[in-house]
């Protein structure tokens, strides 16, 4: 029999394997994102539609206990898209020369 550890542990190692699969696919779209703002001259940082992403993805939440929570996930992978996107834009301009 389980414990109520072993069992929060296998459900949290399913999620962060969720996690990993949407991670590389939202990273996919940061890429078609970076070369879209490449093409037409657009800066990394969009911080009205970072808000609105937000605040919508807030709305989401079933408990409003977890919403400082959330902000700090989501912040992190935000950090992560925008770091990503720097890399992807500099490794484009690298290249064009």
């Amino acid at each position: 029999m389980k414990t109520k550890l072993e069992e929060a542990r296998e459900i949290i190692n399913e999620v962060d394997r969720q996690l990993i699969d949407l991670f590389i696919k939202r990273m996919a779209a940061v890429s078609m994102v970076a070369e879209y703002k490449m093409e037409n001259d657009i800066p990394v940082l969009d911080s009205i539609r970072e808000e609105e992403i937000q605040e919508r993805n807030v709305e989401l939440l079933s408990s409003r206990v977890l919403e400082p929570y959330y902000i700090t996930f989501f912040k992190g992978v935000l950090d992560a898209s925008k770091a990503y996107q720097t890399y992807l834009l500099d490794k484009f301009e690298k290249e064009k020369k």
